[in-house]
This record gives C-alpha cells, structure tokens and sequence, in this order.
C-alpha cells in the first residue's frame, strides 16, 4: 500500500481568512458547553421559556408541571439541571421553591452566538 502524497503548504492564508477575533479558550468554553447541554432538551428549554416569561420574573414550581405537562419528579429534574448549569436560581417560601432567571445568563449566550457568528 503506498503512502499518499501530501503536498506543501506555502500560504497558510490560502486555506482560510486569518482571524478576526479570539476563539473561545477551554475555561471560557466549558461552563458555557454545560450551559448549553442543559438547554438541548426540548422540557428544559420549555422550563426555561416559561419562567422567562412570567410577568414577575419568579414562578413558583407548584405552578410549572401543569403547564408542560410534565410529572413533579421530571419538572425537579430538569429544574435541578438548570440550576447546576447556572441557568435558572431557587428562592425558598415556606413550602414552595419560587424560580427565575439569572440574570445576564440569556445575555451571555447569546453574546457568545453572536459574537461567534458575525
């Protein structure tokens, strides 16, 4: 079996523009891979949406599970990813976990899309 020829590269310009922007390093790239894992799920990304959108910011969790159709233990679940992604914080009253967004973490998700897509 005879090797392939590999030809010589003169211009490593040639290939592709050089670039225009810093590429996310590994300790910038890590914590924002589990932020988006979390959300590759179609009910964490539901939770997620519903929560952004409730008039106050906070959403008690007794009030999630109808809405998705999800069981308790599966809306816990995906509340807990959330939460260890960085995503979403809980606020305890009494009984009740009451859910918001944190801020800035849509922000930076979308920075990072858009800054890695212009």
């Amino acid at each position: 079996m005879t090797s392939p020829t590999l030809l010589p590269v003169t211009d490593l310009n040639a290939c592709s523009p050089p670039l225009v922007g810093t590429p996310l390093g590994v300790a910038q790239a890590t914590p924002l891979a589990l932020r988006f894992k979390a959300l590759g799920d179609p009910g964490r990304l539901r939770l997620l949406s519903l929560i952004a959108a409730h008039e106050s910011g906070r959403v008690c969790v007794c009030d999630l599970t109808e809405p998705l159709g999800l069981s308790q233990p599966t809306v816990s679940h995906h509340l807990k990813v959330l939460r260890e992604a960085g995503l979403v914080t809980g606020e305890r009253r009494g009984t009740w976990v009451h859910y918001s967004v944190v801020p800035g973490a849509l922000a930076e998700l979308a920075g990072t899309l858009g800054d890695g897509l212009r």
